[in-house]
């Protein structure tokens, strides 16, 4: 037992900063993003040595997005009198969801190519589509819109399925823990948004 934890320490580590992250999340803590930088530096590394090449690029990707997120959460939303507003909880319209549709069909069907004709990764289509699955509901967090929850849901239980096959056991159990947290986050941010709600009227994505 001591020998398997020494050898897995890097995930281990990823695995609880990745849980941290996930309870900043829920309580719309702008830390999330700065603990998001840790465990995605970590897990470039774990799903490297795992042949999860579409995940490691993601882990890239969450680098970039979460600076934005950072500076998107902290400069707030509109203008009101001078000072901006904290950016609060968001639901999609059908525009916007028009184009986060076309967009994830688009990302997941090159992804999906790229890795099966160009790499050994072991699950391409389901390493695409967790992959792409991500992508979306990140920039969705960036912009607090309460569907990144639903998103989450089906790519967290994707990823359990896949981890569990690839004996990847502590980001298993990460996941796992993010499933879960994310059905809690949903309930959350939906409480949330009925607040908000009231105060403005409408918090829909022009």
């Amino acid at each position: 037992m001591e020998e398997w934890i020494t050898s897995h320490l890097v995930e281990i580590f990823g695995a609880v900063t990745g849980i941290i992250y996930v309870f900043l999340e829920i309580r719309q803590n702008i830390w999330l993003w700065p603990v998001g930088v840790a465990t995605s530096a970590t897990y470039i590394f774990v799903f490297r040595d795992n042949g999860f090449y579409a995940d490691m690029l993601l882990q890239c990707y969450y680098l970039i997005i979460s600076i934005y997120g950072w500076w998107a959460w902290k400069r707030g939303g509109p203008l009101k009198e001078k000072h901006r507003e904290e950016l609060k909880v968001r639901r999609l319209n059908m525009k916007t969801s028009l184009w986060v549709l076309l967009f994830f069909t688009l990302s997941f069907s090159a992804m999906w190519y790229s890795l099966d004709r160009w790499t050994d990764s072991p699950v391409p289509f389901w390493d695409a589509l967790i992959t792409s699955l991500s992508v979306v509901a990140t920039w969705m967090l960036t912009r607090k819109i309460l569907e990144q929850w639903h998103i989450w849901i089906l790519a967290n239980a994707i990823a359990v399925i896949v981890y569990i096959c690839k004996e990847m056991y502590p980001t298993s159990v990460l996941f796992i823990v993010y499933f879960i947290m994310a059905i809690a986050g949903l309930r959350e941010w939906k409480r949330s948004y009925a607040e908000n709600m009231t105060v403005e009227g409408s918090s829909d994505i022009v």
